[in-house]
């Protein structure tokens, strides 16, 4: 008796309409289950620290308390720097009213010696004035600040999670034996995880600190503030030094004109795309088993589906999709091949 076989196609369009209705669904519950991912994610980059106390027969209320404590320090930490990095801008927007307008007219008389006419520049500038452009980056930091508006769900999402990882963990490893596959897939997920935070922070700190002398030397406002802000931009992969690049730029302008300004974008795209996007994929890449353009693919996806909060998360998402839908399925290792851009493991063959 002939068995019924689907056709691939059929199967191929099924499986896109459920991603397209899950996608739709997660993207319903954006508003919680961003949160909850986040907190996820700070609870598993700290659970080495939290094995480590375990090792050493902390009592329990330790293993939950210091963890939690360096987590909401890192997350109260970038809320506090990304409100003072708007606040500055805001404050500094009156003191280059009169450098802007004189750089108006630097601008009229460059346009002016290409053969524009007076007509043409003031409409082409009159658009422009010191508060649009200093809000444009405003609205680069408040956007990425709205990735961490929740904080009250959040820190109470951290709370909870810390209570339940010391017993999560036990059961985890009590199900090793009975589903392999699945422990493999979360465990791994859990080691990619941490990291993809490990990479990403070393090369940061390293992006950050070049930012950091370049800003001081071109005598850039606020050095040390903007590279912070690039250290946390680092953790959205392809476009985040775009976003940490906005704020410098601007005050460049304000400060030392259209060359200063340009210093300044020459320099992060000398920092920045050589490190970000040369140097730091490669071993991203080999952390995280996702190729260049799975990465790039889960920063437009997430993005769309979670907002700012999904670009920040783009790569753990990635990670935990994989892990639940692929890595857990014994016949997936062609699917995870594409998504990691390596070969698949050949399995010996019979002699």
């Amino acid at each position: 008796m002939n068995e019924l076989r689907v056709p691939r196609a059929l199967i191929v369009l099924l499986c896109a309409a459920g991603a397209v209705i899950t996608l739709a669904g997660i993207q319903a519950v954006g508003s919680i289950l961003g949160p909850v991912v986040l907190a996820l994610v700070l609870v598993i980059a700290v659970s080495p620290l939290r094995d480590w106390l375990g090792r050493r027969k902390a009592p329990t209320w330790v293993l939950v308390a210091i963890p939690l404590a360096v987590v909401l320090l890192v997350l109260l930490g970038m809320v506090a720097i990304l409100t003072l990095a708007a606040a500055q801008l805001a404050l500094l927007a009156p003191e280059y009213a009169d450098k802007f307008s004189e750089l108006v007219t630097e601008a009229q008389r460059w346009a002016a010696g290409l053969g524009m006419g007076s007509e043409q520049i003031n409409k082409a500038i009159s658009s422009f004035n010191p508060a649009n452009l200093i809000g444009v980056a405003q609205s680069v930091l408040s956007g990425l600040l709205g990735v961490l508006s929740s904080v009250f769900l959040i820190v109470v999402l951290l709370l909870a999670m810390s209570l339940d990882a010391p017993i999560y963990s036990k059961i985890m490893k009590a199900s090793e034996s009975r589903r392999p596959a699945m422990y493999k897939a979360l465990t791994t997920f859990t080691d990619r995880t941490r990291r993809y935070l490990i990479v990403s922070t070393i090369f940061g700190l390293i992006c950050a600190v070049l930012d950091v002398i370049a800003l001081y030397i071109l005598s850039v406002p606020l050095p040390v503030l903007w590279g912070i802000l690039a250290l946390i931009t680092n953790y959205i992969p392809n476009i985040g030094f775009i976003l940490g690049l906005v704020p410098p730029a601007l005050l460049g302008l304000l400060e030392g004109g259209f060359q200063t300004m340009l210093f300044v974008i020459i320099a992060y795209i000398v920092i920045n795309v050589v490190i970000q996007s040369f140097i730091q994929p490669k071993f991203l890449g080999d952390a995280v088993g996702l190729s260049t353009t799975a990465t790039f693919l889960s920063l437009i996806v997430w993005a769309f589906v979670l907002g700012p909060l999904g670009a920040l998360l783009a790569i753990p998402l990635s990670l935990l999709a994989r892990a639940i839908l692929i890595d857990s399925d014994p016949n997936g290792s062609m699917a995870a091949a594409l998504i990691s851009g390596e070969l698949p493991a050949t399995e010996p063959t019979a002699t």
